[in-house]
Parts: structure tokens; sequence; C-alpha cells
């Protein structure tokens, strides 16, 4: 089992959750966040004063997945959440050791 957290745009997220519904994911936890990477946040103006941002929003998906469904299932977030411009975001994968379902006991693929 695989553990994916995937740092996307806010903008992106219907449509990578669609990508994932279609090959079978079940279930996501999205989290809104902000930070920062290369781009070290932008310059904007507000009522002629110019402002720094350096905390963009963006959102975060954690996605427990069968280690089979790994490849096809970055394969859909990258495709999904591709705009072609910077800050599209990163993608991490850790392995996960083991899922337990609460109400029923379950572990393991079957609590996924």
């Amino acid at each position: 089992m695989k553990m994916v957290t995937a740092i996307i745009k806010p903008f992106k997220l219907d449509d990578v959750r669609e990508a994932l519904s279609e090959i079978g994911v079940n279930g996501v936890t999205v989290t809104e966040v902000k930070g920062f990477g290369r781009q070290k946040g932008h310059t904007e103006l507000y009522r002629g004063a110019e402002y720094t941002i350096d905390f963009l929003p963006k959102v975060k998906l954690e996605i427990a997945i069968a280690a089979d469904l790994l490849d096809r299932a970055i394969e859909v977030i990258r495709g999904a959440a591709n705009s072609d411009k910077i800050g599209d975001g990163k993608i991490f994968v850790t392995d996960l050791e083991e899922v337990i379902r609460i109400r029923t006991g379950e572990s393991g693929r079957e609590a996924i």
C-alpha cells in the first residue's frame, strides 16, 4: 500500500477528483494549505499599494491506494493538475505500513 500526497492548485481539485474516480480510487482527504516553492510568492497591487504574497493557496490531497494502482494514480493526477504554468504542484509517494477501518476492524487493502 502507498500514501500519495499531492499539492495542487485549488482550481484543479475537481478535475483531479474526477480523474481519480474514473480509475477506481474511492477516497481522498483534502486540506486547504498555503506554501511556496521555487516561485517564492508574488507581488500584487491593491488600491494602489504593492504588497507581496509569500504563501500561495494550494490544496493537499492524501490518497491511500494499493501499490498496483500507484503508477496510474500518479499519471492521472499529473494529467488533471497540469496547467503548464509554474506552481502546478508536487506529488509525494510514501510507503503505508497498515490501514485499519475503525468501524469494522478490517485491515490492509480491504480497509482502503
